[in-house]
């Protein structure tokens, strides 16, 4: 008997259908996954437009004049601001215990006298009526019409005994030309473009409207080139002074000029008594061809921006970063990290070292007394440990990896201790920066109004004349009486004793 041949194995119509669902289950978890991947990235879009609309003047490093942008909530500060005056329900108008300006009765310059008109009702003309004196009087505080006139100077010649003839020299201010514009109209339009910010066009119309005088844009654009070169000297002054500071805020701002696409930044270093501002890149370059960093041997305050940090500014004695960046900063953590303690720890411990600052600072003190700075900076050494360990560094190349937020603030805070609390030990170094903060916040003004310079050249004249303005006016002086004095060829120079070292 032989055996029947092996054939293949029937097909079990089974064996089929599990084949055909685990291919099936593994398509649709290739679908869920890329799914999941989709929304993972949506989540990470949403929260970086949650963060981005959260974001304002109190929490970051934008402007106030973001603040009242559509959609974006004001800072903290603003928002009890309101709810503590909804609450007290104030009355408009100057509130209890508020500083208030009144006029007072003085000695006129002029006097007016008026007498009753018409006719009495006997039908007799009262200018014919006695005058029985001032029944009532009113003072008014007015300007007289600001009328331009035209002057002409007529250089007279003479005669000496001796025979020679001398012909009187052209006053300051008058161009060798037989028709121009005086030296405090010129100021003027300096005025009104550098200091108010009002456009060439607009300026030329309201010099027309107020003065009566028939001007053009290029005579304005002239009296800027002038005025950038008369104080061409003092600026450079200015520089050298501010390099021999022993504390100096350094900020940069982002400023449209030259042609359209291309960003420029506005860099500016300030102390209490000189500004000076240049236009370059966000670079190091720039910032040592403005040529104050490279011999600067104090103590430079800014924010965080790594520049100011670099090692090529060798002479720098120390750096102080400005704790109002930082204390937003750690705002932006409290949002990013509800029900943390560590955000509010470290801002609570930043401004009372500040309080303490100041308190030191009015004292005549040289640093805050250790029994009141140690235990504040013991409160904010913590804060910054705690929130080390609660935010966690995410692994990768410094350069390119994305840290959560405040992860490196922290890591600055930590590895740059000395760079946080440096004004604790010397009350002459500012805890914060709002001395250079205020010095560039009229930069964005003027773009705000007027837009793009089309010039590079034209914009850095337009710096130097702000340098110019707004050194004289940390000395207490008038800006049209020295823009008066730079267009009669008299620039003014900060007092001798600032030059002494």
């Amino acid at each position: 008997m032989t055996d029947a041949p092996r054939g293949e194995p029937s097909a079990d119509p089974r064996d089929a259908l599990i084949r055909e669902q685990a291919q099936l289950i593994a398509a649709q978890a290739e679908q869920i996954a890329a799914l999941e991947a989709v929304v993972a990235g949506l989540r990470e879009q949403l929260e970086t437009a949650e963060r981005a609309g959260s974001r304002n003047s109190g929490n970051s490093s934008m402007p106030p004049s973001s603040d009242d942008l559509p959609g974006r909530k004001p800072p903290r500060k603003q928002r009890r601001a309101a709810e503590r005056a909804e609450k007290k329900k104030k009355k408009r108008g100057k509130q209890p215990g508020s500083p208030g300006a009144s006029m007072t009765w003085e000695v006129p310059d002029r006097t007016e006298d008026h007498h009753p008109g018409g006719a009495c009702s006997c039908g007799r003309d009262l200018a014919e009526a006695a005058d029985l004196g001032v029944a009532r009087s009113y003072q008014q505080q007015e300007i007289p019409a600001a009328a331009a006139e035209r002057v002409q100077h007529d250089l007279h010649e003479s005669r000496c005994a001796c025979g020679r003839a001398h012909v009187a020299a052209r006053p300051a201010g008058v161009p060798d030309s037989a028709l121009s514009i005086g030296p405090r109209l010129r100021a003027l339009a300096v005025y009104l473009v550098i200091f108010q910010h009002v456009p060439v066009e607009r300026c030329r119309q309201l010099i027309a409207d107020v003065a009566g005088a028939a001007v053009s844009d290029g005579f304005i654009h002239s009296c800027l080139r002038q005025a950038a070169g008369l104080a061409a000297e003092v600026v450079r002054l200015i520089r050298t002074l501010i390099t021999a500071a022993a504390v100096a805020g350094f900020d940069e701002t982002t400023l449209r000029s030259g042609p359209a696409g291309e960003k420029k930044y506005v860099h500016g270093a300030f102390t209490e008594e000189y500004s000076a501002f240049w236009l370059g890149a966000r670079s190091l370059d720039s910032m040592a061809d403005a040529g104050i960093l490279p011999g600067f041997a104090g103590i430079v305050v800014s924010d965080r921006y790594q520049n100011y940090f670099h090692p090529r500014w060798e002479h720098i004695a120390g750096n102080q970063a400005c704790l109002s960046h930082l204390l937003r900063d750690y705002q932006d953590c409290a949002g990013s990290y509800p029900g943390a303690v560590w955000p509010e720890q470290a801002q609570r411990a930043l401004r009372g070292l500040i309080r303490a600052w100041h308190a030191a600072r009015e004292q005549g003190l040289d640093a805050i007394p250790a029994d009141v700075r140690k235990p504040l900076e013991h409160e904010f050494r913590h804060a910054v440990l705690a929130g080390l360990a609660s935010v966690a560094r995410v692994p990768g190349p410094k350069n390119s990896t994305k840290q959560k937020p405040g992860r490196e603030l922290l890591e600055f805070c930590r590895d740059r201790r000395s760079d946080v609390l440096l004004f604790t030990e010397d009350t002459s170094v500012w805890p914060t920066n709002n001395i250079s903060e205020r010095g560039v916040r009229p930069l964005k003004t003027q773009q705000k109004i007027s837009g793009r310079l089309a010039s590079d050249d034209v914009t850095q004249d337009r710096l130097d004349i702000r340098s110019y303005i707004d050194t004289a006016r940390k000395h207490g002086k008038n800006v049209m009486d020295v823009l008066h004095d730079l267009m009669l060829g008299r620039p003014w120079r900060p007092p001798a004793q600032a030059f002494s070292p």
